[in-house]
């Protein structure tokens, strides 16, 4: 399939994908507004000649907010636009950046919508995050001189042969691209062998693990624990789950809650749209359960604080002795496994870790990382934690050491956009 047949292809698809778009909007109402920006119509008035980065949703647009605010420091001179695909990302990008970027929802990757937008911002150089190419956009930047760098790039060994599939598609996309920046070495390769150029692709490493925690944050989560009451509890935290995972998490929790009554989740879903319906699960298992979004403190017989907010996980896994990050029991790919361990907290997660499989493998190998695969092995584990406290402390120190030792690739990264801008 080359980019024409994709094309039509996206054309001939895009009553379903705006009946898709519809339908998801029966439970996330927000995918009704600023319909138009998906197609370039009703854009925002844009300062032109900047910056634009494009963050598929709340992932990425985290793991980009340190690049964001280099690049606001390195360029003042020059506006940053940060363009998304969902509504929880653009609440996060508008929580993190206010009105100090530009920002809209990226038009769908058709010829005539990326010419549109891009004629409307006229960007000096696009960096785009992680694995989110649309070859129509790319397409349109190269035909107009604008560089394009894809940062803090990952490819698994899955998604590399998805993408040879349609090689005649995804080979001259690659080849446009003006930078690269692998997380590691055999991504970088996978690349190569898929028709990227070699002399746009670097290593660079994950600029995941470059994270500046708050130092307050700590204190403000203790505080928090005070107030609750909870000094003395234990509490773990299932995070960034999927459909699927809630279910065997509560069921660990009842395990746990067998031998320890005290002991307290913070659940929290990965999608707002889940909130109502893992709440109502809680409810449905029995669990004794409080809303964070109500701000309402857990009761001595609390069992469940359902992490209902946008924007605290950082704050929540602060307030946890041991962290599950989920994605992980279902074949998701797994999500972030850095944010815990950088707050120095024991971290676990199911076997589908493959859209971290370097990280995973790290954090693993110093210690840092307990893999489980159902309710009973994560009881187990969390237990084990708790009566054991220097093993808390051996993974706490472990994880810390693994992101000292990859920390720079924000630097790299940054030289290369650098290099571009010239």
């Amino acid at each position: 399939m080359n980019r024409a047949f994709y094309t039509l292809q996206f054309h001939l698809a895009l009553p379903l994908v705006l009946a898709r778009l519809f339908w998801r909007a029966r439970r996330a109402p927000a995918y009704r507004a600023r319909i138009g920006e998906r197609l370039a119509v009703g854009l925002p008035e844009f300062q032109q000649g900047g910056i634009w980065v494009h963050a598929v949703s709340v992932g990425e647009s985290i793991a980009a907010a340190p690049m964001i605010r280099a690049l606001m420091e390195r360029y003042p001179l020059l506006p940053i636009t940060v363009t998304c695909m969902t509504p929880t990302g653009s609440e996060r990008i508008k929580a993190l950046f206010g009105d100090r970027v530009q920002h809209c929802y990226l038009p769908y990757d058709l010829p005539w919508a990326a010419a549109r937008f891009l004629q409307a911002l006229q960007p000096k150089l696009a960096v785009v995050m992680e694995t989110e190419l649309w070859p129509n956009h790319i397409h349109q930047c190269a035909k107009r001189g604008v560089p394009v760098a894809l940062a803090n790039a990952r490819l698994s060994e899955r998604s590399a042969r998805g993408y040879a599939r349609f090689a005649r598609l995804t080979a001259p996309m690659l080849a446009e691209l003006s930078l690269i920046a692998a997380q590691t070495a055999a991504e970088a390769e996978r690349f190569q062998a898929l028709g990227a150029r070699k002399e746009s692709v670097q290593v660079t490493g994950s600029i995941k693990f470059d994270l500046n925690i708050d130092p307050a944050l700590p204190e403000r989560a203790s505080q928090l624990r005070q107030q609750w009451g909870a000094m003395s509890r234990p509490i773990w935290i299932g995070a960034s789950t999927h459909m699927g995972e809630d279910e065997i998490l509560l069921a660990a929790h009842r395990l746990i809650l067998a031998d320890r009554p005290d002991a307290l989740l913070i659940l929290v879903p990965r999608h707002p749209e889940r909130f109502r319906s893992v709440h109502e699960l809680c409810g449905k298992q029995g669990f004794i359960t409080v809303r964070r979004s109500l701000a309402e403190p857990p009761k001595p017989e609390t069992q469940v604080v359902l992490g209902d907010t946008m924007g605290e996980l950082l704050f929540l896994f602060a307030l946890a002795d041991v962290a599950f990050v989920g994605g992980s029991l279902v074949p998701t790919g797994g999500h972030n496994l850095l944010e815990p361990a950088a707050l120095g907290k024991p971290v676990l997660t199911g076997p589908h870790l493959f859209n971290f499989l370097d990280i995973a493998a790290q954090l693993r190998d110093a210690g840092a990382l307990a893999e489980v695969s159902n309710a009973a092995e994560l009881a187990s584990v969390i237990a084990l934690f708790w009566r054991e406290p220097e093993r808390v402390a051996d993974a706490r120190s472990a994880g810390l050491k693994v992101l000292e030792n990859n920390q720079g690739a924000l630097e790299r990264l940054l030289m290369g956009l650098g290099a571009l801008l010239k």
